[in-house]
């Protein structure tokens, strides 16, 4: 039998794919600026890869307690798009635990709901893709609020959307709607849940700076009632990690290395004075590389179709 390695290490760190890259595009690496420049073509490349289809590597199950009267809830941070979902009824039981199918809504759907505010189990959800971004709004607390209330005056909301998060200090709170105090720019945010997305609940001085925090959030409708305990389960598609200082290994499966080398010759080349020959068979290269890969990186189950009937009375 042939004495072969035994290892299943392989991989490529920034420098070793960055290398590679220029060496295919026909030049070579030389200065830190060759380096930084290349890892910002890289971060660019990820981003377009989740443009391009999911990377089932970077798929992850979570769950989200509800809580009776919040309909809207953080996700994290690095959240691209949930790929399923559903409602578990008490899921601290294992007895009457029960999975139930919770439908996927548009905007314009969840809009034209007349009673958003009524409860029962959740049945519909709306997804809000933001981008987790802090944004200023010119806005302070008007006063000193403890870290259990519940109704929040701030100085100024029209910056802020008519229900979402904001962030104060480093707590995130979830607000339901917006009183405006009449003739002025001033208003109470209302029905605040606080320590969203992990943050502790914490007291808050007068004139504290309030943002509005683009968190990727889920809406769920009717709002949870307090019938039973419900969770909301998901699996959801990240973010590609970023590629790092330098010495990191890249947050791609061993199966997409071909193709992460193939892409990034390919922009390299883009840029450089002797890549610009190469540039269509890079491209190509590339091309055939991220349908190899793309195919590979698939669910290989059966695939069950139900049909639906519908009946209509005379």
């Amino acid at each position: 039998m042939a004495n072969t390695s035994g290892a299943l290490t392989f991989n490529l760190d920034l420098t070793e794919l960055v290398e590679e890259a220029f060496e295919r595009a026909g030049s070579e690496l030389r200065t830190g600026y060759d380096l930084r420049t290349a890892r910002r073509s890289l971060n660019i490349m990820f981003a377009d890869w989740a443009n391009r289809g999911i990377n089932m590597w970077t798929i992850e199950p979570g769950s989200i307690t509800l809580v009776p009267g919040q309909n809207t809830y953080a996700l994290p941070n690095d959240t691209i798009d949930l790929l399923e979902h559903l409602i578990r009824t008490n899921a601290n039981s294992t007895a009457n635990q029960a999975d139930l199918t919770i439908t996927r809504i548009s905007v314009s759907t969840y809009a034209t709901i007349p009673n958003k505010l009524t409860q029962a189990r959740p049945i519909q959800v709306w997804i809000q893709r933001y981008n987790g971004q802090t944004s200023p709004v010119a806005s302070t607390l008007s006063t000193t609020i403890t870290s259990t209330d519940t109704t929040i005056t701030v100085s100024d909301v029209t910056g802020l959307p008519a229900s979402g998060f904001v962030k104060i200090d480093s707590e995130i709170i979830n607000y339901g709607y917006i009183t405006q105090t009449a003739n002025a720019v001033s208003g109470t945010l209302n029905n605040c849940f606080r320590g969203q997305q992990n943050t502790i609940p914490a007291a808050h001085t007068a004139t504290a700076t309030v943002y509005w925090q683009q968190v990727p959030a889920i809406t769920v409708w009717p709002t949870p009632d307090n019938a039973q305990d419900y969770t909301f389960v998901y699996w959801r598609l990240r973010r590609t990690q970023d590629a790092g200082s330098g010495v990191n290994i890249m947050d791609v499966p061993f199966r997409f290395i071909p193709c992460m080398a193939a892409g990034l010759s390919y922009y390299i080349a883009g840029k450089v004075p002797q890549g610009m020959e190469r540039i269509g068979m890079l491209k190509q290269q590339y091309d055939e590389a991220w349908e190899l890969a793309a195919y590979e990186d698939h669910e290989k189950a059966a695939l069950r179709l139900v049909p639906r009937q519908t009946y209509i009375g005379r």
